[in-house]
């Protein structure tokens, strides 16, 4: 099967804009690169900010890709009377190459005060305190370059005590799922509805050396709460309007009392509706994150 690379080179300002965009087209989510880093500079936590980023997606080449491809540059035609957008690159990927696509564009990152996300086929030194989490993501979203994914893994840093239990719904590569599990929770349960997902997670856990801690399975969360499972702290980084219609499928069931829950996935003006979702939904929202114009919304069930 092929696969239509779109990719467009933005600054910094567009670059939330484009990256919610490309969402709604590309297959499990976009890739984010800054552009024009020194190879000497990745894992050293003092790169310049960005000033260009090239956003990536993928899309099926098949009997949808042009209507697809014309919904896109409509959009940003529509965008482009805002601020100046650039004209996509669309490049034809075979499905074999798509992984070696990512690598091509992914590189070690520094998030939060000590997670250090390096690929496999990357070797960077790590610092002496740094927890490291090795991926391949292959074709499961969850790189730890977008914005979604650095503000789950900061909330993580903060919130992960030693026992708890630990949900990642829609755990894509497993990022989130490792980085708990090395942050020292007892048990994770990653949960996502694409096999490719989940067998990438479990290689991604095998890699990291903590399979003892982590349970990798397919599934939904309609089938987590008919199971009753209850956890201490549930981490959601998927889309707003997601996370809005799993709130009406009793997705705070899944917190026990006294508990705690993160949603990312969220633009700013979208932040407001999930608040009252997750309120209806048995949570309290009571703080938020905030990276560019994505939002973490942290919320507690009461006990």
């Amino acid at each position: 099967m092929e696969w239509i690379e779109v990719a467009l080179s933005v600054d910094g300002e567009a670059a939330e804009a484009v990256a919610e965009l490309l969402q709604r087209y590309g297959h499990q989510g976009v890739a984010i690169e800054q552009e024009d880093i020194p190879p000497d500079t990745w894992d050293d936590g003092e790169a310049l900010p960005p000033q260009r980023l090239t956003i990536r997606a993928y899309i099926p080449a098949d009997s949808r890709a042009e209507d697809a491809k014309l919904r896109l540059e409509a959009a940003l035609g529509h965008m482009n009377m805002m601020y100046p957008m650039p004209r996509p690159v669309y490049t034809i990927v075979q499905e074999e190459d798509w992984a070696e696509a990512w690598k091509a564009h992914y590189h070690p990152i520094r998030v939060g005060r000590r997670l250090f996300i390096r690929p496999l086929w990357v070797e960077a030194e790590a610092k002496p305190d740094d927890i490291t989490i090795m991926l391949d993501p292959g074709m499961a979203f969850g790189t730890g370059t977008h914005p979604t994914t650095q503000l789950c893994l900061e909330a993580l840093e903060d919130h992960v005590q030693p026992g708890l239990r630990v949900l990642d719904l829609g755990s894509g590569s497993g990022i989130l799922a490792i980085a708990a599990a090395k942050l020292g929770a007892a048990s994770v349960l990653a949960l996502d509805t694409d096999p490719i997902a989940v067998k990438a997670a479990g290689e991604n856990v095998a890699q990291n050396a903590v399979a003892e801690h982590i349970t990798i399975q397919e599934g939904s969360l309609e089938s987590l709460v008919a199971s009753a499972r209850r956890f201490d702290l549930a981490v959601v980084n998927i889309l707003a309007k997601v996370i809005i219609a799993m709130c009406d499928q009793h997705l705070g069931d899944v917190v026990r009392p006294g508990g705690m829950a993160l949603f990312s996935g969220i633009i700013e003006d979208q932040a407001d509706d999930v608040e009252a979702a997750l309120r209806r939904t048995g949570l309290q929202p009571f703080a938020r994150r905030q990276q560019g114009d994505w939002v973490l919304l942290e919320a507690r069930r009461p006990h």
